[in-house]
């Protein structure tokens, strides 16, 4: 039987599973729900126990549906800094912090007096503020193992916890140059029995548990390391090239470009994640997807489409924000958004925001660049946006280098391809 490699994403609203074949075949895909998390102020939090549930239920409808005898290897991405505590048996001590959490403010104020300023660890919603936060505050008394939603989840499935990857543990402070949790960590206090052992995304962590396997008919399968979801999303792509880069046009615009050195620029919210020798070095904008649907609905965008028209510019010269403040490629928490005059076509107005956030898109290649990453050789688009051909025709000319639509962009694709780099050595 030819071999199959699962891949599980884990996002806020619900879990996707993609299941392909050795050639990188769609053989099934599945998504099942989650609750939203509970939020109250700087705090946004859910209880572990859901995600688990929510696996248990999509592997169930799965195993019915699909075969899964032939599974060489399965991998989890998980939103990058949600954080848990858990005992030595994997149990947690609380509910996950969401990576959006920010109640660690004051943690967030030590890490910056000690960690260096280049580390992704720096502040409050980072992993290792959370972390901070739980082993202080909350009460976590038995912590054994600092988890990551995909760390934690590989673990129920093979039994085993405290491992993590090295994308995952990026912004609690792991040091992806030297491989290794760096020595500044022990003066925030934080031990070193609690920090993960960590691999490189796709390479083995073990069998799948034997009664989970029998469960779900998966009797040859082993877990490997994961990633975070942005990063699944980049490999579902298919960009394996140093200079090619993607454009994720979705309610932000987040840009990601393959690099042979790694860029730690935290001004600009510029990092790397390391995949195998080379580096993703990426930075967002606050600008997007957001923008568009506060002037137009899905089915006014469609319409308008058709009368854009690339190939003659507006000189509308807008930058286009949601609200007051940028962070990359501007690094200025009051710059303004910049979207008037409006003529009265709305095509007119509709390809000036284009050309806006086509030109943001540019600049920040252009700074990525500047601060030591590769400028595109190709750009390839994902997420809504990127079905817009005429928007396409703007940002090539405004890039100077061709602008592709991903064939594949759903983070379980990418957390897949990882399965089978695992599964096919």
């Amino acid at each position: 039987m030819s071999p199959s490699f699962l891949g599980i994403d884990v996002g806020t609203s619900g879990i996707r599973a993609c299941l392909i074949d050795a050639g990188g075949r769609t053989l099934a895909t599945l998504h099942t729900a989650l609750p939203a998390p509970q939020r109250t102020g700087a705090a946004v939090e859910q209880e572990p126990g859901l995600w688990w549930q929510g696996l248990e239920r999509l592997l169930d409808e799965l195993s019915g549906a699909h075969p899964l005898r032939s599974v060489a290897a399965l991998a989890i991405d998980g939103t990058s800094a949600t954080l848990l505590a858990c005992d030595a048996r994997g149990e947690p001590l609380g509910p996950g912090l969401m990576y959006n959490d920010h109640r660690a403010e004051a943690e967030a104020v030590r890490i910056a007096a000690i960690a260096p300023p280049d580390s992704a660890a720096q502040g409050a919603h980072s992993s290792l503020a959370k972390a901070l936060w739980l082993l202080n505050r909350a009460p976590t008394d038995g912590a054994r193992h600092l988890l990551h939603q995909a760390d934690w989840l590989a673990g129920r499935l093979s039994g085993r916890f405290g491992h993590s990857d090295e994308n995952n543990a990026l912004k609690l402070g792991y040091d992806p140059v030297a491989r290794d949790w760096p020595a500044w960590l022990e003066r925030l206090g934080i031990p070193r029995a609690v920090l993960p052992e960590v691999r490189p995304p796709g390479t083995p962590r073990g069998p799948l548990r034997q009664d989970w396997a029998r469960r779900w008919a998966m009797p040859g399968t082993r877990v490997v390391a994961g990633t975070t979801d942005s990063t699944a999303a980049f490999i579902a792509t298919g960009a394996v090239r140093v200079g090619q880069a993607v454009s994720s046009l979705g309610s932000t615009l987040v840009l990601k470009v393959l690099a042979e050195r790694p860029v730690f620029a935290p001004a600009y919210g510029v990092y790397s994640h390391r995949l195998g020798d080379r580096w993703l070095v990426g930075g967002a904008s606050n600008s997007g997807g957001a923008v568009l649907r506060q002037f137009f609905s899905d089915a006014e965008l469609l319409a308008l489409q058709s009368r854009l028209q690339p190939d003659r510019p507006t000189g509308l010269g807008y930058y286009p924000l949601p609200a007051v403040g940028e962070r990359f490629p501007v690094n200025d928490p009051r710059c303004p958004p910049r979207m008037s005059p409006r003529p009265a076509d709305d095509a007119l107005f509709l390809q000036g925001l284009l050309e806006g956030i086509a030109d943001i898109e540019g600049r920040g290649y252009a700074l990525l660049h500047e601060l030591g990453a590769p400028y595109p050789s190709e750009v390839i688009s994902s997420g809504g946006g990127a079905r817009n051909p005429a928007w396409r025709e703007l940002r090539a000319r405004r890039l100077g280098v061709p602008v592709t639509l991903a064939d594949h962009q759903d983070a379980a694709y990418g957390a897949a391809l990882l399965a089978r780099r695992a599964g096919s050595n």
